[in-house]
């Protein structure tokens, strides 16, 4: 194996490790209160496309993100450069913030992931947090302007 490889491998061993230990604690503390879906009217503000920009421990990333409204339920997709569309099943409100939870695959384990948009002053801060706060990221999100035909 080479060093890149084993650097991988030892990054996801500390990841699913920290999740599983801290699991319980930080799922019940994302649980209270109890998460109700968000509706199309609480996610109004943050419907259309998006671009993260994040900045986590080791690196940073650009990530598009879509919210939208598919039958009466707001979903989304999350993609990045080094990362394959991922389908955004879940969202809630927590009083002003926009969360989204999905998951992907990462070397044959599944990973969590939790999208948290607030809006600020002049701005909307950003959030990824990944394998129950195994790994964060932060940043801000910014609105693409949609192309005028």
């Amino acid at each position: 194996m080479n060093r890149v490889a084993i650097a991988s491998t030892l990054l996801i061993a500390g990841l699913m490790t920290t999740a599983v230990v801290t699991a319980p604690a930080v799922v019940s503390a994302q649980s209270t209160p109890a998460t109700v879906p968000a509706t199309a009217a609480d996610a109004a503000p943050f419907l259309g496309d998006w671009t993260l920009t994040m900045q986590g421990p080791d690196r940073a990333a650009a990530f598009d993100l879509t919210i939208k409204v598919e039958g009466e339920k707001v979903v989304g997709e999350i993609s990045a450069a080094e990362m394959a569309k991922e389908f955004v099943p879940e969202a809630w409100m927590a009083e002003k913030t926009l969360r989204m939870r999905y998951s992907f695959n990462y070397q044959g384990n599944p990973i969590d992931g939790v999208i948290s948009l607030t809006p600020a002053a002049d701005k909307v801060d950003a959030q990824i947090d990944f394998a129950n706060g195994a790994y964060l990221m932060t940043g801000t999100a910014a609105k693409k302007v949609a192309a005028k035909p």
